[in-house]
């Protein structure tokens, strides 16, 4: 098991001490470093900034919106980031959903897994800088088609420092999972839990059989998110994590479609889910998070005492999960350091 520090993205500014938190991370041997973006601080231009004061911990965006930029554009920022980096550079990639697609972007929102797929086909043939960049699919068209005619296919400028930079997807549902594991380099869930390993063992199982999967599970990575708590009053730390949960699961997503919902539907929760989505749809949000359960909440997390969180450990360990996604201060990066590396 690894460790990755989780950045994040921003809320009114940026997070503080996070420079002390990123330097302790490299000294402690966390393998990676991690930003985000929703709609406010995008991924890239942090992880440079701060990414520059590293030498060693590998910088990932966890992850980079697809409908943020065209795929070229994608590409041009991967190849940039992983130069100045000297090879450390990981892109991790996400649809997000309609809403923030639609309402932010003003991008549509069809065929996400088709739009995927071509998106990570571009940009690998930008990397791979055989020959000029021609692309002629359903969601992608390049050279650009009933313009001016005068669209050109290129080459980059630049000779990119690894044709194989990495790729991660994040995904939700058992056919995006499945799609990860056929494409890309490595997987991010989102509320992973332990009881739910097998089900994704399943869904990665479908992507590795198909005809030209890039890997094999061995060399797969799947690195998640994971919120540690050191609190002997267990539901104090279950009581901090409600509202969080309650806005995922009740407001990251229309009624009809929200993945976040199906992912604690699927562990076996589609009654609480539907009493937080209509509280917190109703403008009640203190009663939405009052509606999670602590179950939920530790099902999806470790929390309590540090000698519980030690004995659960070992069941995440055998988990498919490769690297655990943490944050906290510096003393809290120590702690888990000490209780996953050792």
């Amino acid at each position: 098991m690894k460790l990755g520090l989780t950045v994040g993205y921003w809320s009114s500014g940026p997070p503080p001490d996070i420079g002390q938190r990123i330097a302790e991370a490299e000294e402690l041997g966390f393998d990676s470093m991690w930003t985000a973006e929703a709609y406010g601080s995008d991924c890239l231009t942090p992880l440079a900034w701060w990414g520059a004061k590293t030498t060693r911990i590998k910088l990932g965006t966890a992850i980079a919106q697809v409908s943020a930029r065209t795929p070229a554009a994608m590409a041009m920022a991967a190849m940039t980031l992983d130069h100045l980096s000297g090879g450390r550079f990981i892109l991790g990639l996400g649809v997000s959903g309609p809403q923030v697609v639609e309402g932010w972007y003003g991008q549509p929102f069809p065929r996400p897994l088709e739009r995927t797929r071509e998106y990570i086909e571009i940009i690998r043939t930008i990397l791979a800088r055989e020959q000029p960049l021609n692309f002629a699919g359903r969601q992608y068209q390049i050279p650009y088609q009933g313009g001016t005619g005068l669209g050109k296919p290129l080459k980059p400028i630049v000779h990119p420092l690894r044709a194989d930079l990495p790729i991660y997807l994040g995904a939700e549902g058992p056919k995006n999972v499945a799609l990860a594991a056929e494409i890309a380099d490595g997987w991010f869930p989102i509320f992973f839990s332990p009881k739910m390993d097998k089900f994704y063992r399943e869904a990665l199982a479908e992507g590795f059989a198909r005809p030209g999967a890039r890997r094999k599970p061995e060399d797969f990575e799947v690195a998640s998110n994971v919120s540690i708590i050191i609190n002997d009053d267990i539901e104090a730390a279950v009581d901090s994590m409600k509202p969080g949960l309650a806005l995922y699961i009740g407001g990251m997503g229309a009624r009809d479609m929200n993945f976040h919902f199906d992912v604690f539907c699927r562990m076996g929760y589609e009654g609480e889910c539907r009493q937080i989505q209509d509280l917190y749809l109703d403008g009640k949000r203190g009663e939405a998070a009052a509606a999670v359960t602590t179950q939920m909440v530790q099902d999806t997390a470790l929390i309590g005492p540090l000698g519980k969180i030690k004995d659960e450990l070992q069941e995440w360990k055998r988990t498919a999960l490769t690297t655990m996604l943490v944050g906290g201060s510096t003393q809290t990066l120590r702690t888990i350091s000490e209780l996953v590396l050792a």
